[in-house]
């Protein structure tokens, strides 16, 4: 069995990949190492054999947690390095060890299921946009910050803003003006995030007209998906690239 990690910001995202052409026989999110460990404890007749990893954490914080998981069941864990160029596609950063790691193998996957130019839209913590062309070349991209920052940054600064999830995910089943401030909030800065990708959406069409795929990854990427509907919703997109720069040796 080989476990795959994308180690973010807030949260790590796992799964467990079984023996039989690629299956996952069990995925999920967690808080922190140890609610990792209690989740894949929790899979019946777990035999890990490999590990791989993208973390955009400290190399402390990484290191502990590869630590962890070799002691717990005794494997090796590969983790992504940066890389100038790979599977095709071309580092567009000036400095490209700087480019985070979990874009770069966004981009990688984006790009090998389409085979051609595609527009890569991440939305987690953070949203982020990258551009690769039909010849593999990373035009650059672009951050900004996602849900759980905006809401979290009017809930630190704005003294009367409180409300709990529950009450957020209702305010987003419907996008008229608010007349609560749960509603004006939530509803706010999921059109903000629309508005982020119409922008995306008009620069790539500058580019290429309508000869490219847009892919859509992170947890808030349904937030979206209703403005762009030609667009490939691919939830483990890191994967496909994180398979791709650490292959089973």
């Amino acid at each position: 069995m080989i476990l795959e990690l994308d180690c973010g910001n807030s949260f790590i995202k796992w799964r467990v990949l079984g023996a039989s052409a690629g299956i996952a026989v069990g995925e999920g999110v967690v808080d922190s190492d140890l609610a990792l460990l209690e989740s894949l404890n929790a899979i019946e007749r777990l035999s890990l054999t490999y590990c791989r990893l993208v973390s955009v954490r400290t190399t402390e914080e990484t290191g502990a947690l590869t630590s962890l998981l070799t002691s717990a069941y005794g494997i090796s864990v590969v983790c992504t390095a940066p890389s100038r160029k790979m599977s095709g596609v071309r580092n567009g950063y000036e400095e490209y060890e700087r480019l985070g790691l979990d874009r770069w193998l966004a981009m990688l996957g984006g790009f090998h299921l389409a085979s051609g130019a595609c527009l890569v839209l991440d939305f987690g913590t953070a949203v982020t946009a990258d551009f690769i062309d039909r010849d593999g070349e990373h035009l650059g991209g672009f951050i900004c910050p996602g849900m759980p920052l905006m809401r979290n940054q009017l809930r630190t600064h704005t003294r009367n803003i409180r409300y709990g999830d529950i009450a957020a995910e209702r305010a987003l089943e419907s996008f008229a003006p608010g007349r609560t401030t749960v509603e004006a909030v939530e509803r706010g800065c999921s059109l903000m995030l629309r508005g982020f990708v119409l922008t995306q959406l008009e620069m790539a069409r500058s580019y290429w007209g309508e000869d490219f795929v847009v892919f859509l990854t992170g947890g808030d990427a349904g937030l979206v998906s209703g403005v762009v509907p030609e667009a490939r919703v691919v939830p483990d997109l890191v994967f496909v690239g994180l398979a791709m720069a650490c292959p089973l040796i």
